[in-house]
């Protein structure tokens, strides 16, 4: 029947309210033009380990050879340890990155957006016409950070978003760049600091061109939105 043997595609978990939610901000954004997508600061945290395994990798072995050296993959607790980055790009170009060694907690995202965030927007935006995209992470829905927000939204302003909706969000897939090319590069990561330096550099080179196109596959994102009438997509 040309059936094959795949592992499932990893999605979202996405109710009902979901799909709803999902639904409808594609459709308040279905007709956005590029220089409206363009005005966009996209954000999002990700975490980098000294070790990774994504679970990819397969071997071919014979039934007693599960052991050997060539026929298994090591790994250590917690990754043997690793950084969260928090970063965020418009259109134009790159913006700051930063790099947090504990899990992002309410007061780190604060002094970031406060001390980082405002001024690269008043930057980029000088005219007050900017819009900065956050998920909804805790440490972004606190009262205190939303308090914030609405202190500064004569300077730019702060896109509503769906749940569970990374499909959404380009900065996944600067992410994704971003690990492979780590994991490309030899020797690997020895520590903390090697990883946090490698992450850095890897930043920086970033190829405008490339972030630009995921700014530019938007219209594509919200209509697979749209034709999944809420549900997940490829993206």
């Amino acid at each position: 029947m040309g059936l094959c043997s795949r592992r499932p595609t990893r999605v979202p978990l996405l109710t009902m309210r979901h799909r709803q939610l999902r639904l409808q901000w594609a459709r308040e954004h279905g007709d956005w033009t590029m220089d409206e997508w363009k005005r966009v600061a996209w954000s999002d945290e990700s975490r980098f380990l000294i070790h990774h395994v994504d679970g990819r990798i397969r071997v071919r072995r014979l039934p007693d050879e599960q052991l050997l050296p060539s026929c298994t993959a090591c790994h250590t607790q917690a990754g043997g340890g690793g950084i969260m980055l928090w970063g965020t790009f418009p259109w134009a170009a790159l913006g700051p990155v930063v790099v947090v060694e504990q899990t992002m907690k309410t007061a780190n995202y604060l002094n970031i957006i406060a001390d980082l965030l405002h001024p690269y927007m008043a930057f980029v935006s000088p005219t007050g016409n900017g819009i900065f995209q956050q998920d909804n992470a805790p440490c972004n829905k606190t009262r205190i950070v939303l308090e914030w927000f609405e202190e500064h939204t004569d300077e730019f302003h702060l896109m509503s978003w769906p749940p569970n909706s990374p499909d959404l969000n380009p900065m996944e897939h600067i992410w994704d760049v971003m690990e492979r090319q780590l994991r490309a590069q030899t020797p690997p990561c020895p520590n903390i600091s090697t990883l946090r330096d490698r992450c850095l550099d890897i930043w920086y080179k970033l190829c405008p061109v490339m972030y630009q196109k995921l700014v530019a596959s938007m219209p594509r994102r919200v209509a697979a939105v749209l034709k999944a009438k809420g549900g997940a997509t490829h993206y």
